[in-house]
């Protein structure tokens, strides 16, 4: 479903995307951890056309949305969901309003059709009789569902998560991410969720992407990468800071090249 190919991305002071290759398939949900700052959410963005890399391809159900443009451009798009990190829900509009509306922006569904998928989207995210709510009358939890049906409203094929769960309680967070994979299971769509919260993503995705300095370091199923050989994947989901220790100690010869600021 998504190919990225020798994508890189620079800002002034910063090379930020350094030659990025990734295959999502279609259907299954992949989760991209690494470090703060370390360029997940301006891949993110990449692959959603809403940035344009420096250099590379980003393949989507097979058009490079880094070629296109126009009506072609917004084709592809209209075959993508994101669910902002803060939902990004209009607050002057109710829950029902805020959920109906990319179809009224962007189907010509009549007022039956949308108030009945309107209230399906709500009842997969467990808030049926919630339409007339506002978002400030809505607790954390409520609105990221709320963001979740909006995003779901309109079938799309690709769903992007912006570490969906951030700010949530324990609770809330293993809530949450069941509610992203049973509504994956249910809608089919291909998801990527940029999280943090490891292992306990680890519990709903298919595969996981390691982004470390630029570059893809390690994919694999959660069990693959809970029981890698990879010291620095190994230093990130243990939490150890010094990797750097780590790698001089398993291979001097990483150790060397990392001395003389060569590339891994």
């Amino acid at each position: 479903m998504i190919e990225v190919k020798k994508i890189e991305k620079s800002f002034p002071d910063q090379k930020v995307l350094k030659g990025v290759n990734l295959r999502i398939r279609d259907g299954e949900l992949m989760a991209i951890i690494g470090r703060s700052g370390g360029g997940k959410s301006v891949l993110l963005k990449t692959i959603t056309g809403l940035m344009k890399p420096d250099s590379g391809s980003v393949i989507i159900d097979g058009a490079d949305i880094t070629k296109v443009r126009g009506r072609e451009l917004d084709a592809i798009r209209g075959k993508i969901g994101v669910l902002f990190q803060g939902g990004a829900l209009f607050d002057s509009l109710t829950t029902f309003e805020n959920i109906a509306f990319p179809l009224e922006e962007r189907t010509k569904l009549g007022k039956a059709d949308i108030h009945a998928r309107v209230v399906l989207a709500l009842e997969d995210v467990g808030l049926s009789g919630m339409e007339h709510k506002y978002p400030s009358e809505l607790s954390g939890g409520m609105r990221k569902r709320v963001a979740l049906a909006r995003t779901l409203v309109v079938e799309p094929k690709v769903v992007f998560f912006d570490e969906p769960t951030t700010g949530l309680d324990p609770i809330l967070l293993h809530t949450t991410h069941n509610l992203i994979r049973e509504t994956q299971k249910k809608y089919g769509y291909t998801g990527i969720i940029i999280s943090h919260e490891i292992p306990e993503i680890f519990d709903i995705v298919d595969r996981v992407a390691f982004l470390h300095e630029g570059t893809i370091r390690a994919v694999g199923a959660p069990e693959e990468m809970l029981s890698t050989s990879d010291p620095v994947v190994w230093a990130f989901l243990s939490g150890n800071v010094d990797a750097d220790a780590i790698l001089c100690k398993t291979d001097s010869q990483v150790c060397r090249m990392r001395k003389e600021g060569r590339k891994l």
